[in-house]
């Protein structure tokens, strides 16, 4: 992503120009955007302070997948040997024991969390769909060479190397290689809404009062083990 950037700045500007900002460009910064809702909740839930938060959540919305990557490849680094034999996608995923001070959110607050994850993650999708519809109707098919700028081309590969992330996650998560088979299709196919709808999906199997990392490290049928 970092050879893309700058090979693409130095073939066809800064982005920063109005021309560029096409329907179906557009439509895609939505798409990217969504998806970098969830990494930088996934984000917030890791760090342990909000100035960390708040840094690298700032360097996603930058940066993008570049960002996304650091942040995971510093994640594996901070493995101990053991957690690296063990488990070591489920202690990249979860907040370090000691980072949680051994004390469970209240009842009321978990409730509102997976609730409010509910509601913002299904206005995302929604968001999303209307915005594909829409696109298709006033603009027609994306699938024409004009539309394949420079800028195009670097916005869709920033956007599916963060798809390999979140890929990477329903892989790991899901009891079978087929339904994770059939997850990452429709991501690959259709981007955040699949996204949100996974992750509302997951939100639904646990309770309101299951705290919410449950969904980042157990398939549905194994949830108990945590």
């Amino acid at each position: 992503m970092v050879a893309t950037l700058i090979y693409t700045i130095f073939k066809d500007g800064l982005p920063f120009r109005k021309e560029l900002l096409t329907p179906w460009m557009a439509a895609t910064l939505i798409d990217f955007y969504i998806n970098v809702v969830a990494l930088a909740l996934w984000v917030a839930h890791k760090e342990s302070n909000w100035i960390s938060s708040i840094l690298w959540i700032i360097l996603l919305i930058g940066l993008g997948s570049i960002t996304s990557c650091a942040y995971i490849v510093v994640q594996f680094s901070k493995l101990s040997s053991q957690e690296s034999s063990q488990n070591p996608m489920y202690y990249v995923l979860l907040k370090h024991p000691n980072k949680n001070g051994g004390e469970a959110a209240p009842k009321g607050k978990q409730h509102s969390f997976v609730v409010t994850l509910r509601i913002l993650f299904t206005v995302l999708g929604s968001l999303m769909l209307g915005t594909l519809v829409y696109t298709l109707i006033t603009d027609g098919s994306p699938f024409q060479m004009e539309l394949l700028t420079p800028w195009m081309t670097a916005t869709l590969i920033d956007f599916y190397i963060n798809v390999v992330a979140l890929g990477v996650w329903v892989a790991y998560k899901e009891c079978s290689w087929s339904s994770a088979l059939f997850w990452i299709v429709l991501l690959i196919s259709f981007g955040s809404i699949t996204t949100c709808i996974y992750i509302v999906w997951n939100l639904f199997q646990i309770t309101c009062q299951d705290p919410v990392y449950l969904i980042l490290v157990h398939c549905r049928g194994d949830r108990k083990q945590v």
